[in-house]
Formats: C-alpha cells, structure tokens, sequence
C-alpha cells in the first residue's frame, strides 16, 4: 500500500515538472509580429497654405466734425443703417474768446463806417439833384456806401458764424450739424451727448464721433509667412472658417499680397487682402477673426495612401506591399501631390496591391 502512495506521488510530481516547463516555454516564446495593411484608394488632394486675420469691411470711415465744440444731439446709435448725407450729430459752437472780441470790434467799426457813408450819402444826393456837383464825384460817394455796407454785412455774418456756426448768407448750409459721408451701417458711436469734440484740420484730425462702414462689400485681412508667401498669387481662391460661424465656410478670392513684410515674433509676415462672396442668409460682423485655407494646387479622385506608410532612403521612397500573408517586398514608387495627410501615388503600386503600415495590428 504504501508503495502505491510512493509511485502515485513520484507520477504526480513528473506531470507537475512537465507541465511546468511546458507553461514557462510558452509563455517565454515570443509571438509573431503581425503588421497593418492599408490598400490604396482614391482621394481629393488639396494642398493649402492657412493664413490668420479677420473679416472686416472694404469701406470703412471715421466721421469727424469741421467745428469745435460740445455735441448737443446725436442722431444714431451702433447698428443703424444710413443714407449718404444723413444727419449723424449736431454740435454746439463755444466760441473762442479771443476770435469773438475781434468780430464785435470789428462789427462796431463795420457801423460807424457805414451810418458815416450814409450821412455822406444822403447830403450828396441833394447836391447832386440840385446839380452842384457831378455824377462823377457822386458815383465815388456811392461806392464808398456800398463798400460800407458789404462790410457791414461781412462783420455781422463773421460774428454769427463764430457765435452760432452758420451766417444769414449761408442760408441752411451750416458745419455745425455732422453728416454722414458714405451710405452704410454705423459700426460705433463713441461719444456721448455732451462730450467735447475737436475739428478735423491740417494740425489735427479731430474727434471721431461715429464709424461707418458698407457692411455689403467685406475683406479678409490675414498674414502669411514668408515661407509660404511665394506660393500665392493674385486670384487664388480662399476657403474661409470664420471663429463664430463653425458650420458655415466662405469663398474669397485674393486680391492683394503686400510687397514689403513685417517681422512679428521673430518672423517676417505679410499681409494679404481677399474679396469675401457674402451669404443671403448669414450676416457677418465687421471684427470677426477668421482663418483663410488658402488653395495652392488640388487634384480630384488620384490614387492615394496615408503619408505615414511612406519609407525614405536618401531622395527616394518606398513602400513595402504585401505579396503574401505578412510577407513584404519593398518597392521604389513615384509620389504626386501632398495635402500633409494623404500623398497621391504616381508610379510603383496599384489600387489591388496592400501595403505595411508600420503599426502593430492589435
């Protein structure tokens, strides 16, 4: 019996050893690698450049008074539409204290000359009726009057106009009410009634009181780097993401590129202009910042695999196609076009042919 328990014991222990050296030989033997394969497909390649900047509008203009002095009125507010030579604000002259001491001096003496013409005048005329002088020496004494009275009225419109910005000459025609220029939106009225503004002149280019723009011709305003500069031309179309419009896109097309650069963060930017085709439907707000994909070149339905399974050796590429399961040759290929994702494959492979792709399949 015992011996039964011995023999039982020895046989279990030799399956135990067995199995032991059988589990760490599997588990100490490694597996085989099996990689991905990617076919190549057709795909749209579209090679752009992306400049940053904003959505603003073509016509943009600062309203500015030709007077000095307090805004007494303002007609409109930010978002209002107007007409050309629609009334903006209306301002309130305070006159210079030194202008205004010399227009009454010189007002006084405007009067003084012409109640002496007329008294002149009025004794002339009798002796010229009664023939006791001559027309001759009459036609100077009429002069003098008129000359006196047109002084009159000049001293008396040049106190009004700086009392109250507008004379009796000029009828309605004042400078003291503010007009706007152009036909458009009021973007921004910064002012508010009872603020002092200062005239546009040679020396100072005044107060704006309002902005206003065509908000129904609008520009991109971007800049591109130099790398990328020398590939753009006049013409080119432009996709445009706006930040507060995600889902909708824009069509522009560019207008202009700057001939001189800027440096910014120690890099050379230069600034580029787009017309931007407006939608019925979507209204855009002078500001809005908006990137541009700028098309350099595109290519329709073209043979194409992921730019990731590409191998390079000097200034060839290769790819390794799969000629049997996990079994791969190399092959030297032609590549076309490039968007940064997919690469159009010109020669060396085949729509049926799969190629490695360097990850491990799970």
């Amino acid at each position: 019996m015992k011996n039964i328990i011995r023999i039982s014991l020895l046989v279990a222990l030799a399956i135990l050893f067995v199995y032991t050296i059988w589990f760490l030989y599997q588990k100490s033997e490694e597996k085989p690698i099996v990689y991905k394969t990617v076919a190549p497909f057709k795909a749209n390649i579209v090679k752009k450049t992306v400049a940053t900047g904003a959505v603003l509008p073509r016509r943009e203009v600062n309203i500015k008074p030709q007077v000095s002095g307090i805004i007494e009125k303002l007609y409109v507010v930010a978002g209002e539409k107007v007409k050309k030579g629609d009334m903006i604000a209306r301002i309130r002259i305070i006159p210079n204290m030194l202008n205004l001491a010399n227009a009454e001096s010189r007002l006084n003496r405007a009067k003084l000359a012409f109640d002496n013409s007329k008294i002149d005048l009025d004794r002339n005329q009798k002796l010229f009726e009664s023939k006791m002088i001559a027309y001759a020496d009459f036609q100077q004494i009429q002069l003098a009057f008129n000359n006196a009275r047109e002084e009159l009225d000049a001293a008396e419109n040049n106190i009004q106009l700086i009392k109250e910005g507008v004379s009796k000459s000029s009828g309605k025609a004042t400078n003291t009410i503010v007009r706007s220029t152009i036909d458009g939106m009021v973007l921004d009225v910064p002012l508010k009634e009872g603020s002092s503004v200062i005239e546009s002149n040679t020396f100072n280019e005044g107060t704006t009181i309002a902005t206003i723009a065509d908000m129904g011709e609008m520009i991109f305003e971007g800049k591109v780097d130099e790398s990328e500069v020398g590939k753009i031309k006049p013409g080119m179309n432009l996709i445009l993401t706006v930040g507060a419009i995600d889902a909708d896109k824009f069509d522009a097309t560019l207008e202009y590129i700057a001939p001189k650069g800027v440096k910014e963060n120690g890099a050379i930017q230069f600034l580029i202009k787009a017309s931007v085709k407006l939608k019925s439907n979507l209204f855009l707000r002078a500001g809005y910042s908006a990137n541009a994909d700028i098309v350099l070149a595109h290519k329709d339905s073209v043979l194409s695999i992921p730019e990731s399974v590409l191998q390079f050796e000097k200034e060839l590429a290769f790819v390794e196609v799969e000629t049997s399961t996990q079994v791969f040759e190399r092959r030297a290929i032609k590549l076309g076009l490039s968007d940064g994702i997919n690469i159009e494959i010109l020669e060396g492979i085949t729509a049926a042919d799969k190629v490695k792709d360097p990850n491990i399949a799970p």
